[in-house]
């Protein structure tokens, strides 16, 4: 880590803003669905109050568009991180103001503050320089352990650090760093990159970027039929990104010139229909039926892809295989995480960037049982295509 983190911090006495990521799901009784995003920040705050500072958290809590909205509080998420701390845990009712001053001036040593949804300010996500202002008011030090909004130049996350000495990085920024850092930089190999989903829009950059850096790079998910159509073949009502095809033949024609090795399906389950108990059949790739929809990779090529994770040392997953929200398709992405739990417990490293392959992996209940799964699905993706992330710049650089 070139930034300041955690442990360079002297915290006895200090008043700390963190940045946190509580953009968690919550059901229809305003209760936290899945607490894995607070559980992830435990280790951080506890540092803080173990080492007697005084805990200011603030989050963002879905899209409120700069307008207060009751839908968005992040007042559940105070009553979860309470359970979760053993101790109470104070809420208030705004991010910035006066009343919120005067919550964190009367904080002591090892008491924790959670400040309401900074989306309810428009001059959050516009980094307005006055709200930053306010949002560090009579904090002492920043630290920023919110991965998953790395890749924002938010107030919460860029300019509030023009107002601080020190700003470093918490245990799970730095733990996401470290892990997709060392993937990128110094892979023990072999290293194999998984990319899945349903667009190739979303990964090209990813893609070029990985192209001589990875040994093996493994396509599945919805992206794989914009690649078969830029080869000539059918794939009747398959996803398409039509304004793609010729960057998918570019891709193809840069890894064949590359270290890379690139490996599309040889077969692919096919569905007359999205939906739970359609009827399926497993074809392959240049046999995919007019008016069929391919849903999920083949056991030929889970095989195939399985062959080539037995020797790795290195995995790096972002995106599913497959449509795995309905179940009847997400053989294909359950295999793969069952298999990555497999190739951990022989030792490789296996790290899962986060959005859908992280839910996918929770689904299947493997969280605990793969090296890393980040928080951050978009940061993990811009970290992957090699772009610097605006939140862990800001950051005080070590001497």
């Amino acid at each position: 880590m070139a930034k300041l983190t955690i442990d360079d911090l002297d915290l006895k006495g200090k008043t700390v803003l963190v940045r946190v990521d509580f953009n968690v799901p919550l059901d229809d009784r305003r209760h936290v669905a899945d607490d894995f995003r607070i559980r992830a920040a435990l280790p951080t705050i506890q540092k803080i109050l173990r080492e007697g500072g005084r805990a200011v958290l603030c989050s963002h809590l879905g899209r409120p568009k700069g307008r207060r909205n009751a839908q968005y509080s992040l007042k559940p998420v105070a009553q979860r991180l309470a359970e979760l701390l053993g101790q109470e845990v104070r809420f208030a009712p705004d991010c910035v103001g006066e009343a919120v001053d005067h919550l964190k001036q009367q904080l002591n040593a090892g008491e924790v503050l959670l400040l309401e949804n900074l989306r309810f300010h428009p001059g959050e996500e516009a980094n307005d320089p006055e709200f930053s202002r306010r949002l560090a008011g009579y904090c002492d030090v920043y630290v920023n352990d919110a991965f998953g909004t790395a890749h924002r130049a938010h107030a919460s996350t860029v300019g509030v650090t023009r107002y601080f000495q020190w700003c470093a990085a918490g245990y799970l920024m730095q733990k996401e760093l470290e892990y997709l850092g060392r993937a990128l930089e110094k892979p023990e190999r072999p290293f194999v990159t998984i990319l899945g989903g349903a667009k190739i829009s979303g990964k090209i950059d990813v893609m070029i970027n990985l192209l001589d850096k990875t040994d093996v790079l493994l396509i599945g998910g919805g992206m794989v039929f914009t690649f078969f159509k830029a080869q000539g073949l059918e794939i009747g009502r398959s996803i398409l990104e039509a304004d793609r095809l010729e960057m998918a033949r570019t891709i193809l024609d840069r890894a064949s010139r590359s270290r890379t090795r690139l490996e599309l399906p040889t077969d692919v389950v096919v569905a007359d229909q999205l939906k739970t108990g359609a009827r399926t059949q497993v074809v392959p790739v240049n046999q995919i039926p007019a008016g069929w929809i391919g849903v999920d990779i083949g056991p030929a090529t889970l095989q195939k892809f399985k062959e080539i994770l037995a020797t790795a040392r290195t995995v790096v997953w972002n995106g599913p295989m497959g449509v795995f929200e309905i179940p009847d398709f997400a053989r294909g992405t359950e295999a793969m995480a069952r298999y990555l739990a497999e190739v951990t417990q022989k030792g490789a490293v296996t790290i899962v960037g986060g959005g859908d392959s992280a839910a996918a992996v929770k689904q299947f209940g493997l969280s605990d049982s793969l090296s890393h799964v980040s928080t951050g699905g978009g940061a993990s993706l811009e970290f992957l295509e090699g772009k610097t992330l605006p939140g862990v710049a800001a950051l005080t650089d070590k001497e």
